[in-house]
Order: C-alpha cells, then sequence, then structure tokens
C-alpha cells in the first residue's frame, strides 16, 4: 500500500471514529436530559449544577490513560462536554469581576467551560451582590496571587456576605505589553490593575523606566482605555488585547515565570464531599497573649493541615482582627467536624465560609 492509499485509509478510520464520537455525546447529552427531568418531577428547584461531582468526573478522566494526550488537555475537552450537557439541564448564570476580557472571566469559563453565560460586574462586591439576589447562580472572584499575596477586598467582603465558597480555579498569569502603538518607543504611559503593575515592576523598571503607571480598576479597563488613548499601552491578557484590538509590543513581561492566581467560586450553598476538598473560614480572637494558638490547636489536635492563614481589620475597633484560614478536608470529615465544633465554642467570632473540591484543572 503506497503513502496515498495508507493516508486515505486513516482518514476514512477518522471519519468512522468522529460518528461514533458524536453519536456517544448525543447520548450522553439525551441522559442529562433525563437526568433533568427526574431531578425536576422530584423537586422544582432542583439544584444540577454538582461541583463535587464535576470534580470527581474530572479526576477520573486524569486518571485514566491518555495516550499521546495530556491528561490537562483530556480533562478540558471533558469539561466543555460536561458545560455543554449541563446547560440542557440548567443555562447557569455566572457573575464575573469585569469588564469582559479580565483574568477573572477567564477563570469562570475555565472552571464551568463556555457554555455558562458570564455576567460583567464592575466590583467584587458588585459580584457578591449579583448572587446574593439570585441574578446569577454563582460568582467568581479572585482571592490571591502567589507573587502579589491576598485580594484584600474579597476577603473583606466575606465579613458581611451570606453567600459561601464551593469552588476554587486555579490560572497561570500571563501579562502582556498591548497597544495601538507600532513601537515600545512611543508608550508614555502604562495602564493596569495595581497587581498587575506590581506583577510587572521589574520588567517595567528595565524596559519602560520613564513611562509612567497609572492603576485602573482591571486589566480588560486598561485595554480599553487604551485603544482611545495615543502614546499608551495596557499590560493585560490575550483576551483583552482581542477584544480591544492592540497589537502585543511584548509577551509573558510578568517577573515571575509561575505567576498564578487563585480564584473563588461564591454561591448560595457549599458542595457535599468530593474526597478532596478544602474548607475555608473565618474567627476572631480576644486580643490576648495565646490567643491565636489556642484558637489553632484543635486543628494540630486533630491531625488537621492548615493551608493558609491571612489576617483583615474587622472593622469593629482598632487592631481588632479577623483570620482567614484554609485547611485539607471536607467540615463533614469526622476529623474537622470535631476541630470546628472546638474552635467555635472559644472565638469571639467564627464561620465557616464553605467546604468545596481542591481545583482540577
Amino acid at each position: 500500500m503506497n503513502d496515498d492509499a495508507k493516508l486515505t485509509a486513516i482518514r476514512e478510520r477518522i471519519d468512522e471514529i468522529d460518528r461514533q464520537l458524536q453519536a456517544l455525546l448525543v447520548e450522553r447529552a439525551e441522559a442529562a436530559q433525563t437526568v433533568a427531568r427526574i431531578k425536576l418531577n422530584e423537586d422544582p428547584q432542583a439544584i444540577f449544577y454538582r461541583p463535587e461531582r464535576e470534580a470527581e468526573v474530572l479526576r477520573l478522566v486524569k486518571s485514566r490513560p491518555t495516550g499521546p494526550l495530556d491528561p490537562e488537555e483530556m480533562a478540558r475537552l471533558f469539561r466543555e462536554i460536561m458545560s455543554v450537557c449541563l446547560a440542557l439541564e440548567q443555562p447557569l448564570e455566572v457573575a464575573f469581576l469585569g469588564p469582559e476580557g479580565t483574568f477573572t472571566q477567564a477563570a469562570a469559563l475555565k472552571h464551568f467551560g463556555h457554555s455558562v453565560r458570564t455576567n460583567s460586574m464592575g466590583s467584587i462586591p458588585d459580584v457578591f451582590r449579583e448572587v446574593e439576589a439570585g441574578a446569577c447562580h454563582y460568582g467568581v472572584v479572585p482571592v490571591e496571587n502567589s507573587t502579589e499575596g491576598v485580594i484584600s477586598h474579597t476577603l473583606d467582603t466575606f465579613l458581611n456576605s451570606p453567600l459561601l465558597i464551593c469552588g476554587e480555579v486555579t490560572l497561570r498569569i500571563n501579562h502582556h505589553l498591548l497597544s495601538k502603538e507600532a513601537e515600545m518607543g512611543a508608550v508614555k504611559v502604562v495602564y493596569s490593575h495595581s497587581q498587575s503593575l506590581a506583577q510587572c515592576r521589574g520588567w517595567l523598571d528595565h524596559h519602560l523606566p520613564h513611562a509612567e503607571r497609572i492603576a485602573v480598576g482591571s486589566n480588560a479597563e486598561a485595554a480599553h482605555l487604551v485603544s482611545q488613548t495615543p502614546a499608551s499601552a495596557a499590560i493585560a491578557g490575550e483576551a483583552a488585547g482581542e477584544i480591544y484590538q492592540l497589537t502585543h509590543l511584548a509577551s509573558n513581561i510578568e517577573d515571575e515565570p509561575g505567576n498564578t492566581t487563585r480564584f473563588l467560586v461564591i454561591g448560595k450553598k457549599d458542595a457535599a464531599a468530593s474526597g478532596e476538598d478544602k474548607t475555608s473560614l473565618m474567627f476572631s480572637t480576644q486580643n490576648r497573649a495565646g490567643g491565636l494558638h489556642a484558637m489553632l490547636s484543635p486543628f494540630a489536635k486533630h491531625g488537621i493541615s492548615m493551608t493558609r492563614i491571612e489576617s483583615r481589620p474587622s472593622r469593629r475597633g482598632q487592631w481588632d482582627y479577623v483570620f482567614f484560614v484554609d485547611v485539607d478536608g471536607h467540615r463533614e470529615d469526622e476529623n474537622l467536624s470535631q476541630a470546628l465544633k472546638e474552635l467555635a465554642q472559644t472565638a469571639s467570632q467564627f464561620k465557616v465560609l464553605g467546604s468545596y473540591p481542591k481545583a482540577v484543572l
């Protein structure tokens, strides 16, 4: 068999595989619709998005042999299949910190897939309010960056919000210098979010030492501003550059190659146990010697690993602080449940912010 005949045979085989895949996808979609009908018969207010179930499915996908495909890429394919099928059951509305083209929108699409409806909000509190009011099913907000640390505005908003954390997303952050100008020498001012300016400080010091740096509400807002402002550039992501038709003057200008931001998915309910979970909580203690040690000792006593702790002013009085803590495990796990009960008994303020699956993608 010559090469042309071999190629023809392979293409015919690919066509047959595609037909089989399409038939199976249709079968999966029909099964999803059947699930929806059963749930609605049992409860007209049924919730179709199950973060713990989706995390379990994606972990199984990554654990199976994937041949020449990267396990992450295989999981992303299944993420989109689940997104399409979920939209047949219940189209999800997801609020994000906008405008269009922000990294937060990219995180929302990474977590929920591209079959959700994403709604741009002007601020982090607006995202919370939209979900609290029921206008959106879920919201996505940034919470910490591997280079610049915690996003304090998100933590502060949890102080007075009834919403719970039901998921997390981690997103590798690549910053690009975008402009309408053709050359970097023409740039006199650089716009971006304060976090992004900080994450690219070293690069800017070296390549644009004389350009003015102006912080704005988001990278996408910076890109929109630059699209209308001569002699300017924005630090933003690929999506913002495409939306506002800007040229790449430089790519991947972040100072730390592993620059990553973690985002939280917020809703009115947290998730059931998935087998690999985190729990986030907040508490405060009296300002006395050994107070924080006493609050954290139940975790050590019950073998709970604490992965993060942050303190924020409580806004109830001078030098009064609230601590935000992430621990491994689900609040329904026996050891963590007991530790939380002991903590609640001694804390002057205590709230579990949610248990949720660890990020899979």
